[in-house]
């Protein structure tokens, strides 16, 4: 008799005719945990709702009607990832100023930095100016010729208000870039919540960030990497929110929410703010690091196809060609001349300035040098600038443009040797990280008590397990998307792919394994969808669902546990050089 009523249950539970015996293959799934999905209707199919506490839940073990319980929901929804941002940043704020030391690349961006806020273009500075930077930042010896610099002002604007806020300190401007990574956790809590449709993975997502070791030493070192991931993850959200308005419109446009061939193929969708500000945070990013670019394009197409797959659930007949027609040239136009006008406007220091590098370059020019080209990635082939009359483009703007051909002809033709510098393939992996800060001491010297001597070190390493570990993440996402068209997956993906795979068409190129940094938040979130897989849907046996949570909470232990482990070889904590060898698992992390 029990048997016959839990038949009937999970019957009505999943739309099938009560009292009809259900076919042998699905019965046989549902033993080992599989939950077929419920019907909805098309208004949900467009916008999934969020998960609504009832009765029979965890709310009531608290005491909560369903009115208390759906109210502590919201609360949990923003209070959850404000707490993970808040131990994010406890971690990263904890002892900023140390090492006392310019490490690694902040010997360019910190100083350019200080450039920036006290002349508006980046100065010159001789020859062991870091030194008595450290002693005395009150005697900066900074002089106003103009220097030559690779990157856009934006991540350098960035450091330069930290170290408005607190001088030219090693706390000074590393401030604003742990600012922006604990920032970055909290969005992805919320990102992860709106793209999962769950809390509890969108923290995950955000806490899988806030021990991840790369994120960490990258939030706490006054580099352009950190902060152009934030502007990029910054878009991502923005455009994840107008996927969810955009369908929103559709869905209430539906009679009776039923496909509409009307709404899917005609409905104009009007104004897209939240579109225009993924823009503008493009726009910033590509004024940090120029691979911003990469990304531009991605999320321009991902944003469209979006486009398509909603009106094709709203029931147009060409989706695509209705895509085209109406959602395609607003999209460009949000995105790209959007991104163009605020790169332009993060040069204003330059523009107002007669002082910068290159700032009257075009001056008495009819044109741009005849004699400059730019190599192509990957061939041997180089492509010279036009040299036709240009006198009706301000000489401003010509100027720049000369400056931009300069930088670019830099970056592809940069391939000296560098001791840490690494392939792409290899990243996923960890192969090869980098280390900005290395120091050993003896027995009594700085504090050492060890008979073999101690060391301290900060090595820009993701935590390996977590990492490891999104390599098999990325293929379930890769197995989700192709055989199963989840779009989610897709995202997730797509934004793996925009940070990394640009990186091969400049293989001769000196490259590090810090770059990654930029797409490490995918990562959280393809390792957040996979263990919510191993957790198993709501409505798995209970068996199931026990088995799932025991793996998942071990993973996720282990993670953590590794990223302790690591702990002091992020933060350049002095420990002895034995505990520091063990912690070299690789030959090639030496």
């Amino acid at each position: 008799m029990a048997r016959v009523t839990s038949d009937t249950a999970t019957q009505a539970r999943h739309g099938e005719p009560v009292g009809e015996q259900p076919p042998s293959w699905r019965e046989r799934l549902r033993r080992y945990g599989y939950v077929e999905p419920r019907r909805v209707d098309v208004r949900e199919r467009l916008v999934p709702p969020f998960p609504v506490p009832g009765r029979g839940r965890i709310w009531g073990l608290f005491g909560l009607d369903p009115d208390d319980g759906r109210r502590a929901a919201r609360w949990i929804g923003w209070g959850g990832p404000v707490l993970v941002a808040l131990f994010a940043g406890l971690l990263r704020f904890w002892n900023l100023g140390s090492p006392h030391a310019v490490i690694f690349d902040e010997t360019y961006y910190a100083k350019d930095a200080w450039s920036l806020y006290k002349l508006g273009y980046e100065g010159t500075w001789p020859d062991g100016a870091n030194e008595t930077i450290l002693k005395d930042p009150a005697a900066a010896p900074l002089g106003d010729a103009a220097s030559y610099v690779v990157h856009p002002p934006v991540g350098k604007w960035v450091i330069a208000v930290g170290e408005a806020m607190f001088g030219l300190t090693p706390f000074g401007w590393r401030f604003m870039v742990a600012v922006l990574g604990t920032l970055s956790v909290l969005m992805l809590c919320r990102i992860g919540r709106r793209l999962f449709r769950s809390t509890a993975l969108g923290c995950l997502a955000g806490g899988l960030l806030a021990v991840d070791g790369l994120h960490l030493v990258m939030s706490r070192t006054a580099l352009l990497d950190l902060v152009l991931m934030f502007f990029l993850l910054a878009a991502f959200g923005c455009l994840l929110v107008d996927r969810d308005h955009a369908r929103a419109r559709l869905a209430a446009a539906l009679p009776d929410g039923r496909p509409d061939p009307s709404v899917g193929d005609r409905l104009g969708l009007g104004a897209r703010p939240w579109r225009l500000a993924a823009g503008v945070c493009l726009g910033l990013a590509c004024a940090t690091k120029w691979n911003g670019l990469y990304v531009l394009a991605a999320f321009g197409v991902l944003t469209v196809l979006w486009d398509a797959a909603s009106r094709r659930t709203a029931g147009a007949r060409r989706p695509r060609r209705s895509m085209l027609r109406r959602d395609a040239a607003p999209a460009f136009l949000s995105l790209v001349p959007v991104a163009g006008l605020v790169y332009l406007a993060s040069w204003f220091g330059w523009f107002t300035s007669r002082d910068g590098y290159f700032r009257t370059w075009a001056e008495g020019r009819r044109g741009l040098s005849p004699e400059l080209s730019i190599p192509l990635p990957l061939t041997e082939q180089r492509i010279p600038l036009p040299r036709f009359d240009m006198t009706w483009v301000p000489e401003a703007l010509r100027s720049l443009w000369h400056y931009e051909a300069e930088v670019y002809t830099f970056h592809v033709g940069l391939t000296s040797e560098h001791t840490y510098q690494s392939h792409p393939w290899s990243w996923p992996v960890a192969a090869r990280p980098v280390s900005y800060f290395y120091e050993s001491a003896e027995e009594g010297e700085h504090g050492c008590t060890a008979a073999g001597g101690c060391a301290r070190e900060v090595l820009a390493l993701g935590t390996p397990l977590l990492w490891w570990a999104a390599c098999f993440a990325l293929l379930y996402c890769l197995y989700r998307w192709a055989l199963r068209r989840d779009w989610r997956a897709g995202a997730i993906l797509c934004g793996v792919a925009a940070g990394w795979l640009p990186w091969f068409l400049y293989q001769e190129r000196t490259i590090f394994y810090f770059y990654a940094v930029v797409f490490v938040p995918f990562l959280c979130l393809a390792l957040a969808m996979a263990i919510g897989a191993i957790l198993g849907p709501p409505g798995s046996p209970e068996r199931r669902r026990a088995v799932g949570a025991v793996a998942a909470g071990v993973l996720v232990l282990l993670i953590v546990w590794n990223f302790v482990y690591f702990y002091p070889l992020y933060t350049g904590v002095q420990i002895p050089k034995e505990a520091w060898q063990n912690r070299m698992w690789l030959d090639t992390w030496i």
